[in-house]
């Protein structure tokens, strides 16, 4: 398959001919398929020539985030090493060296994606060096804006919006998807020592940063924790509905691809309340058959809607 969408991809894009240049975004590929799996899986509801896009998109941001994220073996100075040489190689003939960093300047090239957000993308990953917690949720959605807000903006593109005013949904969605996952992972986060959910919030529901590691120590959740994180649920909850109307401001076929994954990552937040928001001794999931019971209508609705694309623009 991603030979195919190669293929498709270089009919309108002949710098992927570069077969050095194809072997970088099949890497992306590979680490979308295997650490992104809902994500990917939205993916595929795309037309074949816009997947490779996000592969990179995905593959740049994971491997960013590996280096401060990796519970065996994190290494946050190659983080700074490698962000500063892939900056440096936007502004040098010959590009970013690293496979990684060659995908995600040719996908910045092909859509135009300002240099910007992946100045601030690279901010926010910095500040997982130093950075422990955040004393208000505006401070929060200030890191969240350099780690998920601009990856909705540079998604965006690639999705083509066709009406004005996208780019506020774009930010809003990658918020809640961002939020969604750092309610789902308290635990594995409190494991690399740090707590995304707000100080002021803890406060407020009687909380402290030790409940939640002696929680984590004994493998459940206590009462005050629940009670915190379904306050959680449902300011994440606002979120998606900011970003719901920015689905129908993309391009026809891309409509099925943004909601299907504005569902399977909403799906977390059902995941959750469903597992009584027990967060602290398991690993909450949306099921495979839950996501195939979302991805699998979308995927007929979207074949449909590049058929009709097609005969447009044949016409």
């Amino acid at each position: 398959m991603s030979t195919r969408d190669l293929d498709a991809a270089t009919r309108t894009d002949p710098q992927l001919a570069d077969p050095q240049l194809r072997a970088a975004f099949e890497l992306c590929r590979g680490l979308h398929a295997e650490h992104g799996k809902t994500y990917y899986l939205a993916t595929l509801l795309l037309p074949p020539a816009k997947r490779p896009y996000v592969w990179a998109l995905y593959g740049f941001a994971r491997y960013a985030d590996e280096f401060v994220d990796s519970l065996t073996d994190p290494d946050p100075d190659a983080l700074v090493e490698w962000g500063d040489a892939f900056l440096a190689g936007l502004d040098s003939p010959g590009g970013p060296r690293d496979p990684v960093g060659r995908a995600m300047a040719a996908t910045m090239r092909r859509w135009d994606i300002p240099r910007a957000h992946v100045e601030a993308f690279l901010t926010s990953m910095r500040m997982d060096i130093t950075e422990t917690g955040y004393a208000t949720y505006e401070d929060l959605r200030r890191y969240v804006y350099g780690s998920a807000a601009v990856i909705g903006l540079q998604m965006l593109p690639v999705l083509e919006p066709v009406a004005p005013g996208a780019e506020g949904p774009a930010r809003a969605l990658g918020e809640a998807f961002q939020l969604s996952n750092f309610i789902r992972d308290v635990g594995e986060d409190l494991d690399r020592g740090r707590v995304y959910l707000p100080a002021e919030d803890l406060e407020a529901f009687g909380v402290t940063r030790e409940d939640l590691l002696a929680g984590r120590r004994a493998g459940r959740t206590p009462s005050a924790v629940r009670e915190l994180l379904a306050f959680e649920v449902a300011r994440t909850r606002e979120l998606y509905a900011q970003a719901e109307p920015g689905i129908a401001m993309v391009h026809p076929t891309s409509r099925d691809c943004l909601r299907t994954a504005y569902e399977l990552y909403g799906g977390i937040l059902g995941a959750v309340e469903a597992a009584g928001h027990d967060v602290l001794g398991r690993r909450v999931r949306v099921g495979l058959p839950r996501r195939l019971a979302v991805a699998l209508p979308g995927l007929g609705r979207a074949r449909l809607a590049r058929r009709r694309e097609a005969r447009w623009k044949t016409a």
